[in-house]
Formats: C-alpha cells, sequence, structure tokens
C-alpha cells in the first residue's frame, strides 16, 4: 500500500510539492487542460490537468510540481494502492473535542423531558453518532470536509446560544435543539466514502426534507407524548433554516428562534469560507474570488 507521508498543509507556497492527491472534481476545460480540485485529507487545492490523461474524480494521483494557488501539472502517475483516508480532507479538530463541546451546550440548554428525550433518541444512538462523526458538511459550500458537519453543527449551536441570550429569546432550548438537529438530514444526503457526492436520495429530496423525515420517525419510534407545540416548532425550525424559499427553505422563517437559527447558519456557513481563503492567502493580499460569498477579499 502507498505509504502516504507528505500532505498539503506541509509545504509552503513556491516549494516543490511531490506527494500524492485525489482528484476530487473536474470543473471544466481549460485550453489543453482541466481545471480540478485535488485534496489530501489536509485540504484541498485546484490544479491543471494534461487533458490528454485519465481524468476521473476518485483517481489518486502522484504530481511533481511547485506549489501554486492553482497547480500546473504537466504530468502525472496514477497510483493503485493506497489507504482512502490520507486523501479525504478532514476537520483540524479532533472530533471528540467538537463532540463533547457539543454536550455541554447540550446539557446546559436541552432540560425538558421532551427535548431531552427528541435528542437522546439521536445523540445515544451509536449508528447515528457514527455516520454524524463522518459526514461532512456540504459538498462545496462550507464545512465540505469529514467532521464537518459536526464541527458546523457546534459552531451554529454556540452562535444560537450567544443570539438567544443576547436577544432574550423566548425558547432557547427549541432554538438550541433545532440548532443541533438542524443538519442530520446530511448523514443520507451526502456521500462521504470519498469522492464526495450526494447520493441518489440527497438528489431527489435534498437534507431538510430528510430532516423532517428522521424527525417523524423518532416521534413515532419514542414512547412519549410530545407536546403539538414542541413539535410544530422544532419542525419548523429545521424547515425554515435556510431562511427563504430561493435558498432553498420551503417556507421562509416566521418564528423568533427560527431567525436566530437561520442568521446563526449564515454567519458559519461565510465564516467557514473566509477561514479557508485566509489559508490560501497572505496578509495584505486579495483572495481569489469566491462564488458562495459572490466576492474576493483582501486579508
Amino acid at each position: 500500500m502507498n505509504d502516504k507521508k507528505i500532505f498539503l498543509q506541509d509545504i509552503k507556497e513556491n516549494e516543490n510539492l511531490k506527494t500524492s492527491l485525489m482528484i476530487m472534481k473536474r470543473l471544466y476545460k481549460d485550453g489543453d487542460k482541466y481545471l480540478c480540485i485535488l485534496s489530501d485529507k489536509s485540504g484541498q487545492i485546484k490544479a491543471k490537468l494534461p487533458t490528454n490523461k485519465k481524468i476521473e474524480t476518485g483517481l489518486v494521483i502522484n504530481i511533481d510540481c511547485k506549489k501554486n494557488k492553482i497547480l500546473d501539472v504537466s504530468n502525472f502517475k496514477t497510483v493503485l494502492n493506497y489507504n482512502i483516508q490520507d486523501y479525504l480532507p478532514t476537520s483540524s479538530k479532533p472530533i471528540e473535542d467538537i463532540m463533547n463541546e457539543i454536550e455541554t451546550i447540550s446539557q446546559q440548554c436541552i432540560t425538558s423531558e421532551e427535548g431531552q428525550k427528541l435528542n437522546d433518541y439521536f445523540f445515544k444512538d451509536d449508528e447515528f453518532l457514527k455516520k454524524f462523526k463522518q459526514s461532512i458538511g456540504g459538498i462545496a459550500m462550507h464545512h465540505n470536509y469529514i467532521g464537518g458537519l459536526a464541527e458546523h453543527t457546534l459552531n451554529v449551536m454556540y452562535l444560537t446560544k450567544v443570539f438567544c441570550e443576547r436577544y432574550d429569546c423566548r425558547r432557547i432550548e427549541i432554538a438550541v435543539l433545532s440548532a443541533k438537529l438542524h443538519d442530520i438530514g446530511k448523514i443520507y444526503e451526502l456521500d462521504y466514502s470519498g469522492p464526495f457526492k450526494y447520493t441518489l436520495q440527497g438528489e431527489l429530496e435534498g437534507h431538510i426534507v430528510i430532516g423532517i423525515q428522521l424527525i417523524d420517525r423518532a416521534l413515532n419510534n419514542i414512547n412519549y407524548s410530545f407536546s403539538e407545540d414542541f413539535v410544530r416548532r422544532i419542525k419548523g425550525c429545521i424547515v425554515q433554516h435556510h431562511g427563504k424559499v430561493e435558498y432553498g427553505s420551503p417556507k421562509a422563517t416566521n418564528m423568533e428562534e427560527s431567525f436566530i437559527l437561520n442568521y446563526a447558519d449564515t454567519v458559519d456557513a461565510v465564516m467557514n469560507k473566509i477561514t479557508k481563503l485566509k489559508k490560501n492567502t497572505d496578509y495584505n493580499n486579495w483572495s481569489d474570488y469566491d462564488k458562495a460569498i459572490d466576492t474576493k477579499l483582501y486579508l
């Protein structure tokens, strides 16, 4: 098996980059090259690969070139025997540290019997937890790395708690529990076994619809009489968390707690994009244009 020892994060800008990377995505043809996204567990980088070679997502290749914002690769060799975990971008934060922080906020804010029962249905289930810890936050938009869903969930819970306390939200438990559950549908929407892509269920239904299905299944399986207000508000927050219909929410925000959740979700998604741009941009320089935030940044 190929023993990968050198990762993207180990190599500085303009230094020689001699390592193996996975083709995560082929973007478009640019002259006699394909613009692609390459990755290993430490991060991702754009690269131009020759069109006279086999270019397929999931292919692991050995390359030798100078590291720049966009690699210009004239030749490469395919790697056949490798450990796929070396090539899937992974959160820089230890997953158990993330889960411990999630638990701390949960204990502080999810205190009612019905809140704890719905929380425990998911977060005391070993199979669900295994998927949740591995899942990504997205394919390209934000937190697109192993552990990204858990990291995003923690950040949205934290921001939701701060916003609720700052603005005296009437239902902090509903808001924080909804923040914890808002993206659980992504564990079935996204394929994170590498390279990252949408599942068929994800393509047809999307994570909001899948999330509501998971909530309904939980409510049917838990031997407890949940209040109608609790159920309506939890499901309403998940349905509305993208804010507007044109942004993917089946219903626009119309509750205090769903507004808070939407803002927390948006802030974390945008700041995750900015964090990634900072990693690839020197001080007092312009970043690349980023489609998700529709601008370049002076950093």
